[in-house]
């Protein structure tokens, strides 16, 4: 695989930022159908989807900064290479900073919470794809050991050295699976908003999270779990945990938790 995309002189493109840059922007441009079609104002899915990548990316490379401070004090030119550095556990940090920026922002802007849910499901799986085709090329995020005929193997010695991959070991890449499995939670958000009659806020973001807490369940089976946190005794991994839970917010999101009832659904109480 290829986790350097080109140098420019002394400057290395990694292969994962351009593709998950590539990612935000076809979500950014998608935002646009899923807003209108939700009944929001496209700007604020802009507003939402930037404000989310910015916080994920402060609060994650903040974190790694306060995980290494003292090996940082004796060696401060690793700053420059904290933005190539992937983990789970940075990953987790960085979706919780995105979440409460999105938080923060709905109830600044005083916007209902599960049409936003509806609106942003097709965009956040389009990036979550191209964000998973960069780990795949980076190394980021390898699978367990594969003989399977489309298992991949790295060579790159910035593969080991960025994200601690395995060289000339055959892996499975899960990243692909995982990246495969997110388009088709788009496809599913997209198919819904269209073709979904009666449609209420939450019945696109409902089975969306149910779907891709499903797929990331299913898809940690194939990856290495080392450093993933391990719990239970090796029953489950910490994303596994977050999967369940993915799983569930989904039910409740298809349930009436949370929902106002419309005009239609008091009339047909009263009546």
């Amino acid at each position: 695989m290829h986790p350097a995309l080109f140098h420019l002189g002394a400057f290395v493109i990694p292969s994962y930022g351009v593709a998950a840059a590539l990612g935000i922007l076809l979500a950014l441009a998608l935002s646009h159908l899923t807003a209108r079609s939700a009944g929001l104002d496209p700007r604020h899915l802009w507003n939402i989807l930037v404000l989310g990548v910015f916080s994920a990316l402060v609060v994650s490379r903040l974190f790694l900064i306060v995980l290494n401070l003292s090996d940082l004090r004796h060696h401060p030119r690793w700053l420059l290479a904290i933005a190539i550095v992937h983990h789970p556990l940075l990953a987790a940090a960085g979706l919780l900073g995105a979440a409460v920026a999105t938080v923060v922002y709905l109830r600044w802007a005083q916007l209902p919470a599960l049409p936003v849910l509806d609106a942003l499901s097709a965009p956040l799986a389009v990036a979550a794809a191209f964000e998973q085709v960069g780990a795949l090329l980076a190394g980021s995020g390898y699978g367990s050991d594969s003989t399977a005929p489309w298992a991949v193997t790295y060579s790159s010695e910035m593969a080991a050295r960025w994200s601690g991959t395995p060289l000339g070991v055959a892996l499975h890449p899960v990243q692909a699976y995982a990246a495969l499995a997110a388009l088709a939670i788009a496809a599913l958000a997209l198919l819904l908003a269209r073709f979904l009659p009666a449609r209420r806020p939450g019945d696109i973001a409902g089975p969306c999270l149910i779907a891709a807490g499903v797929a990331l369940f299913l898809t940690e089976n194939f990856r290495d779990w080392e450093a993933r946190g391990v719990l239970f005794h090796g029953a489950v991994d910490a994303p596994q945990l977050a999967a369940i839970a993915l799983v569930l917010v989904g039910g409740l999101v298809l349930t009436d938790f949370g929902r106002k009832p419309d005009a239609t659904d008091e009339g047909a109480a009263h009546g």
